[in-house]
């Protein structure tokens, strides 16, 4: 939920801040109780690992969205950059939504590699990863680009 809730976000929603404050909760909850999760029995460790690993980038994915959405583009960095770090399988739409936020903040080098890599996976998202590193190379080269 803590992911998916952002996802379908619609700003003109009466309820839209709710939904964004919902997905808030679910998701730091989730990053929360993952550690203390004991592994079923059954499930190999390899298994439960990969399992919780990406039930976590799921939350974190959520949790950066949130973030996003609310124009809190440098608190969202972090979350997505575990997102990605942490999933098995990354989705291309975290390393778009990552790419995205180093560009509001004017992170060019960082958009331009999350946006290569973004656009290296086969998908709907490859040409508009594309188009934005293309941007990003050209926002860096006209304009001054923050610090870490």
């Amino acid at each position: 939920m803590g992911e998916t809730l952002p996802r379908g976000w619609k700003p003109s929603a009466p309820d839209a801040m709710q939904v964004l404050a919902k997905a808030e909760q679910y998701s730091k909850q989730a990053i929360e109780i993952a550690p203390t999760l004991p592994r079923p029995e059954g499930m190999t460790e390899e298994g439960f690992a990969s399992a919780k690993n990406q039930a976590l980038a799921m939350a974190h994915s959520g949790l950066g969205l949130v973030f996003v959405r609310r124009g809190k583009n440098a608190e969202a960095i972090p979350e997505l950059e575990q997102a990605v770090k942490i999933d098995p399988t990354p989705d291309p739409v975290n390393y778009y939504l990552l790419g995205m936020a180093n560009k509001a903040t004017s992170h060019f080098d960082d958009a331009i590699a999350v946006f290569n890599k973004c656009a290296a996976m086969a998908g709907p998202l490859q040409g508009t990863c594309k188009v934005q590193a293309e941007d990003a190379k050209k926002l860096g080269t006209t304009q001054l680009s923050a610090p870490k």
